[in-house]
């Protein structure tokens, strides 16, 4: 859903009064399953009664769920609307989130709400579109944590998730223009790894004995290959000091890993440390005694792992439920409940055990799920659970129709408004896409795949395996039916919407962002590219792959009779496809750089290393014509036509670089973006391409590059306003 144009011209003051305040509350790794509203095995045991109070309140959604279930990425798709591989963000290994991209906070700080963030944030870069934000280095700290703010870093003392309550509690009352409408971004380490908890809650579930999931043992049969590759188990992969909260070397290395010691246990005060040794260290001598006497067989240490690991991941919790009860206390007493949107949610889901695992990454619902709680008086009915399937790409498209700023078209999500208000819309999704690139950490494969209210499908790309599943027959996916016969038609179904899914995102090797860092002149380039696009001052800039590169070097007489003098940066990488320059400009070399006109030649490498179909080639540059529009807006793009390559027009790659132009040129709206083809300056009569221009019938000589100028320098001239060179 779009809000109506009209909408935008109203007055802002006017509707500042009408507008809803956001109070965004944040986790990190909440699974459903710790959450009592949801109604899982812990519900009893450890009830969350401040979150449920938003769900009884509010609305809860059964079918909320990320679209890539690790921390940073999930707080890009957040931040933009927009999946992975659009909002540059795939993986927390190299990626960085380029603050310069639109994004919901800035939108809404233009529409005169107050912006704040404070807690973790994870995306590398700093903040931006917010009046005000202190948030956690990294991952951040439970004991005495440092916060960074625009000033610098500050270590305080106390408990992390109370920490940041009270910042945000104290933002609300005096840090605000109470005049102004307020979105506010609460966001809480806890109960991220390796879940440390506050020291009254170390005495909590002392004598109780946690339910364990039934597929605790999993031995990963009848599934993708890719699953007993993986490290996140609690059997093989937990660690003596840093997970278990054991002091010293590992004394049992077959089941406990070593090298990293308990970092909290380190920044705590002696008061602290005095408190968790009265709570740790009896049951930690117990165990040890047991297991130097035999007692304990491999299966009695994974369970024994299994209830000191969800203990104090559940403690965690308690934390952040008295604190969000805090902020629902704030709200009442202060008279902004009415007015106030409340939104409970995590970055994914998380493995309590499930599988025998910890973590997330994986498609399997533990993790895909999202929790979802949404609190609106007047509009949200209270007691709502709502099925429609809902994900993060949402948020953003969400508060921005409900303070009455215009969507984005290049949004990927869906406004959730009229599914909070009980309305949801016939033409609904009836899927959703998950992707995950896969990073260094525990080694989970990389793999995509589709969600319907039934029935998943996952891909893994390494392997080229399928696995599908009945979710009404099999809510714990044991056992993948892709080789079933009498799974044929869903699986062919499925396979569809797969597909559909992916082309509906735009999703294709040459639009996933991807580095050559392995490459060493590359990383190099790039290393070099990145000082001079931050010094400046450039009015024309040309991106592209060896050709464009080729600047630099047979076409180098050239440039400087053409562009010597118009402060030109040349940001061709040879043998670059789309994706590497989707990467490149994410990452740095678009940091100062504001021209007047980008010349964006780029293609040829996805026909002649994959010959990719035309489509997909052609989505990378829409992508790449898309990130220059919304980071420089005020830049021209002259988009050129990718040159014709090998000698005669029937060869097969030629004809995938016309096909590819063909779509492209629709790219043009003849105002901001130009099209100008180019092919004809470099064909004969005869369609042929002449040795003399391109000798290796692909990358041009001298004279191939003083054609290249020529037919465009007209162009060039007008978009600049400069002077033609003759």
């Amino acid at each position: 859903m779009r809000v109506p144009a009209l909408l935008a011209l109203l007055s802002l003051p006017l509707l500042s009064a009408e507008r809803p305040n956001i109070l965004f509350l944040f986790s990190d790794d909440h699974a459903l399953n710790a959450i009592s509203a949801y109604g899982g095995p812990l519900k009893d045991v450890a009830p969350t009664p401040n979150l449920d109070r938003i769900a009884k309140e509010g609305a809860i959604f059964t079918r909320s769920y990320c679209a890539n279930s690790i921390c940073g990425p999930s707080r890009a798709c957040i931040m933009t609307g927009k999946h992975s591989h659009v909002n540059g963000f795939p993986d927390n290994d190299f990626s960085r989130f380029d603050g310069t991209q639109t994004t919901f906070p800035k939108l809404l700080q233009k529409a005169g709400y107050q912006t704040s963030l404070i807690g973790k944030w994870h995306l590398v870069s700093q903040p931006t579109g917010f009046d005000h934000w202190e948030i956690l280095p990294g991952q951040g700290s439970y004991y005495n944590p440092e916060f960074i703010t625009a000033a610098g870093p500050r270590k305080e003392q106390g408990y992390c998730t109370d920490l940041i309550t009270d910042k945000a509690l104290a933002w609300l009352e005096t840090g605000r223009d109470k005049s102004k409408p307020f979105v506010l971004m609460c966001q809480h380490k806890a109960p991220h790894r390796n879940w440390a908890p506050a020291s009254r809650h170390l005495g909590l579930f002392k004598d109780v004995t946690l339910p364990e999931p039934k597929s605790l043992f999993d031995d990963y049969a009848g599934r993708s290959s890719t699953l007993k590759e993986q490290q996140m188990t609690i059997a093989k992969d937990f660690h003596w000091g840093h997970d278990m909260k054991f002091h010293g070397k590992t004394e049992f290395p077959e089941h406990f890993l070593g090298g990293i010691p308990n970092g909290e246990y380190a920044r705590m005060t002696p008061d602290q440390k005095k408190t968790w040794d009265a709570s740790y260290d009896p049951e930690n001598q117990a165990f040890i005694a047991d297991m130097k006497a035999g007692k304990l067989k491999d299966d009695d240490v994974t369970r024994w792992k299994y209830q000191r690991y969800l203990k104090d991941y559940l403690r965690c919790i308690r934390a952040v439920d008295e604190n969000v009860g805090r902020m629902l206390d704030y709200l009442e007493k202060s008279g902004l409940a009415k007015n106030t949107l409340v939104i409970y949610s995590s970055d994914q889901g998380f493995y309590l055990g499930e599988h025998g695992w910890y973590d997330k990454r994986w498609m399997f619902e533990e993790s895909l799920a999202m929790p979802f709680l949404a609190r609106w008086p007047g509009v949200v009915k209270p007691g709502t659970r709502n099925d429609a399937l809902i994900q993060n790409i949402d948020y953003a498209p969400t508060f921005l129709e409900m303070a009455g700023v215009p969507i984005p078209a290049t949004v990927q999500g869906k406004s959730l408004v009229p599914v909070l208000k009980g309305e949801t819309p016939a033409d609904w999704r009836k899927a959703i896409y998950y992707f995950y690139s896969g990073e260094n950490t525990h080694n989970v494969a990389a793999h995509d795949g589709v969600r319907t209210d039934r029935y998943k499908l996952m891909f893994f790309a390494k392997t080229k395996e399928w696995n599908l599943f009945d979710l009404e027959k099999d809510p714990q996916e044991m056992k993948s039916l892709h080789d079933d016969p009498a799974y044929a038609p869903v699986l062919a179904e499925m396979k569809k919407t797969y597909d559909e899914k992916r082309a509906e995102y735009r999703m294709n090797p040459g639009t996933v962002p991807a580095n050559r860092n392995p490459e060493d002149w590359w990383k190099q380039r790039h290393q070099q590219k990145k000082p001079l696009a931050k010094k400046g001052g450039h009015e024309l800039v040309f991106i592209g792959d060896s050709i464009t590169q080729g600047w630099e070097e047979a076409g180098k007489p050239v440039w400087d009779q053409y562009y010597g003098s118009r402060k030109a940066l040349n940001l061709g990488y040879s043998g670059d496809r789309t994706e590497h320059v989707l990467w490149r400009l994410m990452n740095g070399e678009l940091e100062n750089v504001d021209p007047k006109l980008f010349v964006v030649m780029i293609g040829t490498n996805n026909t002649g290393q994959r010959q990719d179909p035309p489509e997909q080639t052609a989505a990378g540059i829409q992508l790449i014509v898309e990130l220059l529009q919304d980071r420089k807006p005020d830049a021209k793009i002259l988009l050129l036509s990718i040159f014709p390559r090998a000698e005669k027009p029937d060869h097969k790659l030629r004809q995938l670089n016309d096909a590819i132009n063909q779509r492209i040129k629709t790219f043009a709206d003849g105002d901001k973006i130009q099209w100008l083809d180019v092919s004809n300056t470099f064909l004969a009569a005869d369609g042929t391409l002449p040795k003399e221009t391109m000798p290796d019938f692909l990358h041009p000589e001298a004279a191939g590059y003083a054609l290249w100028a020529k037919a465009m320098e007209a162009k060039i001239a007008e978009l600049t306003g400069t002077p033609e060179v003759r």
